[in-house]
């Protein structure tokens, strides 16, 4: 039987947090990006910084908090409260082409302590960049959807969270299969095709498709799917990321694995489908997941509901209810534990 829905967690002071931010409301489809407002009166906007491995944690933490508490303060009033109005999702504006030269250094970040009491977020790449599904700190309820065009910023509007569970490859191999994606394959069945054999460290970051392939067929016997080449810039962004000392739990998951654990079995049709995409939301649903009805721009069905699944899969992890493929992560050279939850 499905659970009651928790209290939805999209309030007035996380919208104007998350409207000055520049980042879209999914439950609304508006946004406090640049544009033409209609209405009178003044508009507060919070910038909100993308993560730098050059950039001091604590610094960009204060200025993301001041910002947001600003745009709550605003909600709350009433006063110079930023309009909103429907606009395209911001482009990253980044270039396809990814170097070697680009590869970030450093060890990983220092790995927070989870943090019961706050939420947690799920994250997929998008055609907008990426999209977020926020749960409150029950795991239940209709989750706050936000869109923007990075996963720093995406998170950074969300406000404090526990864990954010994110669907791209956390933990680069330099040699070899990864076991999380193996396993995976194996416990997912009949959609084995949706999870792709990640590139190695080398071939992410190559010039080209071909160079690529070359580098992952020189070091593990087989060259690179265009699935995980189209997802290289979002391989590279998360890459760099993860080298911050983080405030939450980041953690690899894969929407197909937790969709298959929430049913007890894994979806028997495609999710790009009418009928599949139905069948993940009665899935979700019964799990005490209730996603939005409304899409933002740049955001596909199925984008949103990978989100919420990845969402329901990180609370799993805030208590401890979760479990990995391998059973032990694997470490490559990068420091990353490479484990897909579920």
């Amino acid at each position: 039987m499905p659970r009651k829905a928790a209290a939805t967690f999209t309030t007035p002071a996380r919208r104007a947090a998350a409207s000055s931010a520049g980042v879209r409301d999914g439950m609304t489809g508006k946004s406090g990006s640049a544009g033409r407002c209609r209405g009178a009166g003044a508009r507060t906007r919070a910038t909100v910084p993308a993560y730098s491995e050059h950039m001091d944690l604590r610094q960009w933490w204060r200025r993301v908090t001041a910002g947001r508490a600003s745009a709550t303060a605003a909600g709350r009033t009433g006063q110079d409260r930023p309009h909103a109005h429907q606009g395209r999702a911001r482009s990253t504006g980044r270039s396809a082409k990814v170097s070697e030269r680009a590869q970030p250094t450093g060890r990983p970040g220092r790995r927070a302590p989870v943090e019961e009491s706050l939420p947690v977020m799920g994250v997929d790449a998008c055609r907008g960049g990426w999209v977020g599904a926020v749960l409150d700190a029950s795991g239940h309820g209709t989750p706050l959807v936000l869109v923007a065009a990075t996963v720093a910023e995406l998170v950074a509007a969300a406000g404090p969270v526990a864990v954010v569970g994110v669907d791209i490859p956390v933990g680069l191999p330099d040699g070899t299969r990864r076991e999380a994606d193996v396993q995976t394959r194996r416990f997912v069945g009949p959609r084995s095709s949706s999870v792709f054999t990640t590139p190695v460290r080398q071939a992410v970051y190559a010039d080209s498709f071909g160079q690529a392939n070359a580098l992952n067929r020189e070091r593990i016997g087989a060259g690179v799917s265009q699935q995980a080449w189209a997802l290289r810039t979002r391989i590279a962004e998360v890459d760099a990321w993860l080298r911050q000392d983080l405030p939450f739990v980041v953690v690899e998951v894969h929407p197909e694995a937790s969709f298959a654990q929430m049913a007890g079995a894994p979806a028997a049709t495609s999710k790009r489908s009418a009928q599949g995409a139905a069948e993940r939301r009665q899935v979700l649903t019964r799990s005490g997941v209730a996603p939005p009805g409304t899409l933002p721009v740049g955001v596909g069905v199925d984008d949103l509901l990978d989100a919420c699944a990845a969402a329901w899969t990180a609370h799993r992890v805030k208590t401890g209810a979760g479990r990995t493929f391998p059973e032990t992560p694997e470490t490559f050279s990068d420091g990353l534990p490479a484990a897909i939850h579920v």
